[in-house]
């Protein structure tokens, strides 16, 4: 199972970023470049523990539909969503925030297994998982942006 890992510094305090990488209006401005709104379940503000949310968005060309479901949320420091229906074969995306100083230190671990059998890893390769990078690092560009102009205020 292929695995993403990300970790970003941001200028903020621990409990900002996480509501912050936790508000579905948040993600939704995050991703307009593809349209990803969220149409069922939790639709708007703080998502939590064993909520669901369903994300409609353009991917390779196509809308698509996803549905995850937090399954684990320890708050400030760690929450995990899990798909619970979608195009991959699975994925669980683990979010953990470490305070040091004044910073704060967002890891992202994304992991993830295509459908399709071979075709599917075949695809990680080629393709699946340098954009599923690029997504989540322009998402967490984003986050970082918000939180640092928080702190500002």
């Amino acid at each position: 199972m292929p695995l993403i890992k990300i970790k970003t510094e941001i200028e903020a305090d621990v409990k900002t970023c996480f509501d912050l990488a936790r508000n579905i209006d948040i993600h939704q401005e995050s991703m307009q470049h593809s349209g990803e709104i969220a149409i069922s379940g939790k639709t708007s503000g703080l998502i939590g523990l064993r909520e669901i949310v369903t994300w409609e968005a353009m991917h390779f060309g196509f809308v698509q539909h996803l549905t995850s479901k937090i399954t684990e949320f320890e708050s400030p420091s760690y929450f995990v969503d899990e798909m619970v229906f979608g195009a991959f074969k699975s994925f669980r995306h683990e979010h953990y925030f470490t305070q040091q100083d004044d910073v704060t230190i967002m890891t992202d671990k994304f992991y993830f297994e295509s459908p399709l059998g071979i075709l599917g890893k075949i695809a990680n390769v080629l393709f699946l998982k340098a954009y599923m990078k690029r997504l989540l690092q322009k998402r967490n560009n984003f986050l970082k942006e918000q939180a640092e102009a928080k702190n500002v205020d």
